[in-house]
């Protein structure tokens, strides 16, 4: 499912770390390994996860390897996200009326 591969991939700090440097322009592997303490093979097996969530594309120009942002497969995490937040947002706004409710009646009871 692509929702599980955007999630998984996202669950990773490093990922994420990645993802907001390529949301300011592409980076080859080497400029994405650069902040980390990490080998090239290491930052490697995380853009293949981000690849395979479909976050990022890579071109290859010879021994280079080009990322580039793809945040399409966000949008479907962000619209499952929003849900949730109308959710709970309906929750809270019942209990702040049921928590007013009783400040009112306990108000009106010291009177």
């Amino acid at each position: 499912m692509a929702l599980d591969a955007t999630f998984h991939a996202l669950s990773d700090r490093t990922r994420r770390a990645m993802l907001r440097g390529l949301a300011e322009g592409p980076r080859t592997v080497g400029e994405l390994a650069a902040p980390f303490a990490m080998s090239l093979a290491a930052a490697s097996k995380h853009i293949k996860v981000l690849e395979g969530a479909g976050l990022i594309e890579r071109a290859v120009k010879g021994r280079v390897h080009l990322c580039r942002l793809s945040a399409e497969p966000m949008h479907a995490g962000a619209e499952w996200l929003r849900h949730y937040e109308k959710f709970w947002n309906a929750r809270l706004d019942a209990l702040e009326a049921a928590l007013a409710e009783e400040d009112e009646t306990k108000g009106s009871r010291r009177t």
